[in-house]
């Protein structure tokens, strides 16, 4: 008897030459870079907030959130609007990328655990390397990758 598994939708996206990907359930939309307001004294990482239909949403700059080089926009760079935390208002937060890839179906089979690495990176932002056929994709955990405390930051600034 064959049992059939599950295979979950993800977003990729890429960040310098990596490959990342983000349950689709956590995705609201994916916006144009659009003219970003600076929020004095706010964290390197925290672009600024823009206006989205009349809300103030927080803009994240995933490059700097994970330690690599600051670079210009391209026309590829866009802004994933996602849903942080859990309940039934969560948080929306842009996170800003270098361009958004396809929608992909990953079985959990596929998935394997980010182990034996974690030595050299925090390991607890990611899920696990998603196989997506010719690569491997890091599954995020957005509820990780953008911590409590930072939350209260964004949550204040917006």
């Amino acid at each position: 008897m064959n049992v059939l598994q599950q295979a979950d939708s993800y977003l990729t996206f890429t960040l310098d030459t990596g490959l990342f990907a983000v349950n689709v359930t956590r995705v609201l939309e994916i916006l144009e870079i659009k003219p970003l307001v600076k929020v004095p004294m706010s964290p390197l990482f925290m672009r600024g907030v823009i206006n989205l239909r009349g809300n103030i949403l927080p803009v994240i700059d995933a490059r700097i959130k994970f330690g690599m080089a600051d670079t210009p926009f391209t026309i590829d760079s866009c802004i994933i609007v996602m849903g942080i935390g859990s309940g039934k208002d969560p948080l929306l937060v842009g996170v800003l990328v270098d361009s958004v890839r396809e929608v992909i179906e990953i079985r959990e089979a596929d998935i394997q655990p980010f182990t034996g690495i974690g030595a050299f990176c925090n390991s607890e932002l990611i899920v696990g390397m998603g196989n997506t056929g010719d690569n491997f994709a890091m599954i995020l955990d957005p509820d990780k990758v953008f911590a409590a405390d930072e939350l209260i930051i964004l949550a204040a600034a917006s």
